[in-house]
């Protein structure tokens, strides 16, 4: 199997990262899928961008009417993960979230399941708690735990998680480990990845995706490789 090109929060490269207008543009630059990161409002709105806080005013403490008025960088209002997924269509997406208060777990099952492709469709985090509450919840949703450091004990991170998938910060990712983690049976996504020599690499290795912020570079290298 070849590894996924996954956009990195769209296509970020061409677009603002995590807009409709970078999701829009992310089957054109040869994605396979799109991660993409989550937070929820007071309300339980749940919508997507990376920080916590836009202009100054925390999302957790927003209200959803509120924060529809703060326009983006590039003039767009900020999308909701329903409006996310509409854009996104078939392409596969990995919702990163951030931070999510169990009250509004089910809100965001829920927007998964109304999503045009749920099959496809897989959650991630760094906070291993919530991946595992998720899970307990949705035993058969993908569930993915990032790591930014070199994961010493890839079972017990897993495990500690609920996980299927390692999520691996490219620079700490080495051969031994990704043997390691298919030797659990487990799937490893590399992050973020914008040197074609790394791509080339990871591809030859047989990573399962490839999250980078120029899938327009990985699509013809994922393509040429020899993955086993």
């Amino acid at each position: 199997m070849k590894p996924l090109v996954i956009a990195h929060r769209g296509a970020s490269s061409i677009a603002l990262e995590n807009s409709l207008a970078a999701f829009r543009a992310a089957a054109g630059q040869g994605a396979d899928g799109v991660e993409l990161d989550v937070h929820a409002t007071i309300d339980g709105e749940i919508v997507v961008h990376h920080d916590p806080s836009v202009l100054g005013l925390p999302i957790a403490q927003a209200r959803w009417r509120d924060l529809a008025t703060v326009p983006l960088a590039n003039g767009e209002p900020i999308p909701t993960l329903a409006q996310a997924l509409d854009v996104l269509g078939k392409l596969k997406v990995f919702v990163e979230v951030k931070v999510l208060d169990p009250r509004w777990d089910e809100r965001l099952l829920a927007v998964l399941d109304r999503g045009p492709n749920p099959s496809g469709y897989a959650v991630h985090s760094f906070a291993f708690h919530v991946v595992r509450r998720l899970g307990e919840k949705r035993p058969a949703l993908p569930r993915g735990v990032l790591s930014e450091v070199a994961t010493r004990n890839p079972k017990q991170t897993l495990e500690d998680a609920s996980a299927q998938t390692l999520w691996q910060e490219r620079t700490t990712l080495d051969e031994a480990l990704f043997e390691t983690v298919r030797g659990l049976g487990a799937g490893i996504i590399v992050w973020t990845v914008d040197d074609p020599d790394d791509m080339q690499r990871f591809a030859r290795w047989g990573v399962d995706g490839i999250c980078t912020n120029h899938p327009e570079r990985a699509r013809p290298i994922v393509d040429a490789s020899r993955a086993p």
